[in-house]
C-alpha cells in the first residue's frame, strides 16, 4: 500500500509532478481541489465565494480525510491544505509527504502563466501578487517544512526538467 502526498505553494507544480509520478509508479492520481469540485459539484472559486475561506477549509479538511484513506495513490493538496486544522500532522500519518519547494519568483511566473482561477489571487496586480506570495510563503513555510521530504522544483520549466523532478521524488522515497 502506497500513499504519496505532495504539498507546496500554489504554482509549485504539485499537479504536474503528481500526475507524472503516479503514471510512472502505476498509481492513481488525485488532485484534492479537483476531488472537492467533483464531490461538491462546484468550482473551488464558487465555494470560496459562497462560504468564504473558513467554509472552504472545513470542506477541504473533510475531503482530505476521504482521499487520504485511498490506497496506492499520489495526492496533490491545495497550497493552503497543510496550514489549517491538524491537516499537516494528519498528512504525515497517512503517507510519505513531499514538500515541493520553489522560489517566490518562480511561483510568481507560474501563477502569471497559470490558466486556473485561484480565489486567493484574483484581482491582484503583479506587484501585489509578488508581495502576497512572499507573505504567504513566510506564513506557510513552518507547515510545509514538517513534510518528511523536501524537493526543490524551482527549475521545473520544461518537460525534461519535470521528468527530472519526478525522478528525484522517486529517489527521495527510495523507489526506482
Amino acid at each position: 500500500m502506497k500513499r504519496i502526498i505532495l504539498i507546496g505553494y500554489m504554482g509549485a507544480g504539485k499537479t504536474t509532478v503528481g500526475k507524472q509520478l503516479a503514471d510512472s509508479l502505476g498509481l492513481k492520481f488525485y488532485d484534492l481541489d479537483w476531488y472537492i469540485e467533483t464531490r461538491m459539484h462546484k468550482k473551488v472559486s464558487d465555494i470560496f465565494a459562497e462560504r468564504g475561506e473558513d467554509g472552504f477549509r472545513t470542506i477541504e479538511r473533510n475531503m482530505l480525510h476521504e482521499v487520504a484513506e485511498f490506497e496506492d495513490v499520489v495526492i496533490s493538496c491545495g497550497g493552503g491544505t497543510p496550514c489549517f486544522f491538524d491537516n499537516m500532522d494528519y498528512l504525515n500519518q497517512q503517507g510519505d509527504v513531499i514538500y515541493l519547494k520553489a522560489r517566490p519568483d518562480v511561483l510568481y511566473k507560474h501563477l502569471l502563466m497559470g490558466k486556473t482561477e485561484r480565489p486567493l489571487i484574483i484581482g491582484k496586480t503583479k506587484e501585489q501578487l509578488l508581495e502576497f506570495i512572499n507573505e504567504q510563503l513566510a506564513k506557510r513555510e513552518p507547515y510545509y517544512t514538517k513534510a518528511k521530504y523536501s524537493l526543490d522544483v524551482s527549475l521545473m520549466d520544461n518537460y525534461e526538467k519535470i521528468k527530472i523532478s519526478v525522478q528525484k521524488a522517486k529517489e527521495l522515497l527510495g523507489i526506482e
